[in-house]
């Protein structure tokens, strides 16, 4: 059954030391590590964890790149996924901001902070243009969790691509794979509906972003990308924003609202639905 949310409590910032802080609202938390990449290392509901926590590099955490990848193609931009971010405490938000890559001329910020009233805790992408020449690009935020449970999303099952690499099957409006391991990388590009969703170990992990149109994703990119690592490890859950023309000092702001809440039960239309409820 479905789905009972946090007490609806006032949102604190507890700092947790080099750099860490913890974001605290009714059974929710959050954890962001600014000394590595602002890179939020924990979700909990109450004390049980949604993001993955293996301790190899690129294996663990919530992250945010610049799309597209054939930009900058691997490792990812040291500044904007493991080199300090400044952190400011505004109100009841937490900014984190990183330095300029040299090579691309972007500077990335990240803000957190809480909708009580639906609660969702809220990060607020922003890509600032520093060099002096126009650039285009988009955000991309790629969330690591453990290879187990089922991931859902509103997307036709024949569009998504490559075909037949991870399986996927159709029901109740949705989009649904059950995770499998192989000894292989995988990873698969959906044009979705402005959401994504992950079932785990009694959790539901649901996130919300802008629905992209055709044509507006970055090349080769796409608005939900699923990655599954070879064997029994992880998976990414990652969305994209619109590809986006920038002059020099400009920016582009882009808005993620992530739900966690408890859930025990099948996939089902009901579920779809509540999903598709939340804003």
């Amino acid at each position: 059954m479905c789905c009972t949310a946090s007490a609806q409590k006032t949102a604190a910032i507890k700092n947790l030391g080099e750099s860490k802080y913890s974001i605290e609202m009714g059974d929710l938390s959050m954890v962001i590590n600014g000394a590595s990449g602002g890179k939020i290392l924990s979700f909990k509901y109450k004390d049980q964890e949604v993001i993955s926590q293996l301790t190899r590099p690129e294996q663990f955490g919530s992250t945010f790149w610049t799309s597209p990848q054939k930009e900058w193609n691997w490792p990812p931009v040291q500044e904007f996924d493991k080199r300090p971010y400044t952190v400011e405490e505004k109100g009841s938000s937490l900014v984190m901001t990183s330095e300029v890559s040299p090579r691309l001329g972007f500077r990335i910020r990240k803000e957190f902070t809480t909708d009580k009233k639906r609660n969702a805790f809220v990060v607020t992408y922003s890509i600032i243009n520093e060099s002096k020449e126009t650039r285009k690009v988009a955000p991309w935020e790629i969330t690591r969790v453990p290879n187990s449970g089922t991931i859902f999303f509103d997307a036709p099952v024949d569009e998504i691509t490559p075909a037949g690499l991870l399986t996927f099957e159709q029901k109740y409006g949705a989009a649904w794979y059950n995770t499998d391991e192989a000894n292989q990388n995988r990873k698969v590009n959906a044009d979705g509906k402005g959401w994504l969703a992950y079932i785990n170990d009694g959790l539901l992990l649901v996130k919300k972003f802008q629905d992209l149109k055709a044509g507006e994703p970055a090349p080769d990119e796409a608005e939900i990308q699923v990655y599954v690592n070879m064997r029994k490890t992880y998976i990414e859950l990652e969305s994209q924003g619109a590809y986006t023309t920038l002059n020099p000092g400009e920016s582009l702001s882009w808005t993620v609202k992530w739900y966690l809440l408890p859930y025990q039960g099948e996939p089902s239309k009901k579920l779809v639905k509540m999903v598709k409820k939340l804003k």
